[in-house]
């Protein structure tokens, strides 16, 4: 992990709304958007990588915690909340602990507040 704050990098993992039946993805893109603006104003630089639910999702995460070494992987609720998608979370953790072994895991309640479940897992002030 990186000793200056100022050089954490983050990376946020969800998602895509536009293949989850029955929501709103531009709604829910607009706040993904907007939390992920936050961390421009912030100590921290972050991405942001959102997997479809289908068969490309396991290449997908791989292919994002290849892309950079990131300090901390924040998860998203999308990913870990719903029950039925219990064995999909249990794989990204494991995938994270294979391809990140030394970043930090965080989670976020909402894509408002990755930001803060960075900063909590990466000991910064807020």
């Amino acid at each position: 992990m990186n000793q200056d704050a100022t050089q954490y990098r983050v990376l946020v993992l969800g998602l895509d709304p536009a293949t989850i039946p029955g929501i709103d993805a531009d709604e829910i893109n607009s706040a993904l958007d907007a939390g992920l603006a936050r961390f421009d104003e912030s100590e921290l630089s972050a991405d942001q990588h959102l997997v479809p639910l289908d068969d490309s999702a396991e290449s997908r995460v791989i292919e994002a915690l290849s892309r950079e070494s990131y300090d901390c992987v924040v998860v998203g609720g999308g990913i870990r909340k719903p029950e039925p998608l219990v064995e999909f979370f249990e794989e990204v953790i494991n995938l994270i602990r294979q391809h990140l072994p030394d970043a930090a895991i965080a989670f976020n309640t909402d894509g408002g507040n990755s930001l803060e479940a960075a900063r909590r897992v990466l000991h910064t002030a807020l």
